[in-house]
């Protein structure tokens, strides 16, 4: 009898073993699929019609749940339009509606808008996290506001507060936030340093960074030729400098002309994972896969 039990009962330990070997090397090296993150890209129409910002949103919602998407990122200012002179009761009110909408289908947000933030009562450029669920994670403000290159300045820097960067947990993935000269610091509409924004997100660990756009484009060679180019050219050196994943969306109003910097995804060696047409609204999907 005891021989005949020997054998099974080390046949039973060896898989109790085995078993939980496995489980203690999930415990040490996680999860060993990696991470999935499918981001939606909404090159839209920012206006200062708040109502029809709400319906252009609305459409690219629907758009991204019928794609199945985790996150939809939307350009500066979608919400609100792109300006420090907005009603903030109008506003406030939009922004209910638009992440009720996108809570009810399970779809994450990083929202552009301005915002008068309740605590201080001051006007803030921002991207607005929020998760699937609707809760809200905090939102990033515009640091490199733009203004003249004259003493004294002039321009938003006058008239929109900002805040420390800091990173976000979206589905389990730290992410930052960056909002259009955030990026690029175009030395022609910035009176103060680069900073090396997404440097220092990278530093932080953020694995992600969502790009708002709101730049400005009259369809001319310049724009074409200069403008286009030098966003281009940052947004790739600065995914591969920072080993990051770059979600960017750029404002397409007016639609007769091309946008002034190129919506889509970046990978981490600065190499186009995906990338909207040029011109008009366009709602583009791809997942992000992390190791």
């Amino acid at each position: 009898m005891t021989q005949r039990i020997a054998p099974t009962l080390a046949l039973f330990l060896t898989l109790v073993l085995l078993l939980a070997g496995g489980l203690a090397g999930r415990a040490v090296g996680g999860d060993q699929n990696p991470k999935r993150l499918r981001v939606a890209v909404a090159q839209i129409e920012v206006t200062r019609d708040v109502a029809a910002n709400v319906e252009t949103i609305g459409r690219a919602i629907d758009r991204a749940v019928a794609e199945k998407a985790d996150v939809l990122l939307t350009p500066e200012g979608s919400l609100s339009g792109y300006t420090p002179k907005f009603d903030r009761a109008e506003v406030e009110a939009a922004l209910g509606k638009v992440v009720g909408k996108a809570s009810s289908a399970g779809l994450a947000l990083a929202l552009g808008t301005c915002f008068v933030e309740p605590d201080d009562g001051r006007t803030y450029n921002q991207i607005r996290f929020y998760d699937a669920d609707g809760t809200f994670l905090g939102f990033h403000n515009k640091i490199l506001r733009c203004g003249t290159m004259t003493e004294p300045t002039q321009g938003e820097i006058n008239h929109f507060a900002a805040r420390p960067l800091r990173t976000f947990e979206l589905a389990g993935i730290t992410v930052g936030g960056l909002i259009c000269n955030d990026m690029w610091a175009n030395p022609g509409c910035t009176p103060m340093p680069d900073p090396h924004l997404s440097q220092q997100l990278a530093d932080m660990g953020a694995r992600i960074i969502f790009h708002a756009v709101n730049g400005g484009r009259d369809g001319s060679a310049w724009s074409r030729e200069v403008y286009w180019p030098f966003h281009e050219t940052n947004l790739r050196i600065r995914a591969r400098t920072g080993k990051l994943w770059i979600v960017t969306a750029d404002n397409c109003h007016p639609s007769t002309v091309p946008c002034s910097a190129p919506s889509g995804v970046l990978r981490p060696d600065g190499q186009w994972a995906l990338a909207a047409p040029d011109q008009g609204e366009q709602i583009v999907v791809h997942t992000i896969e992390l190791e």
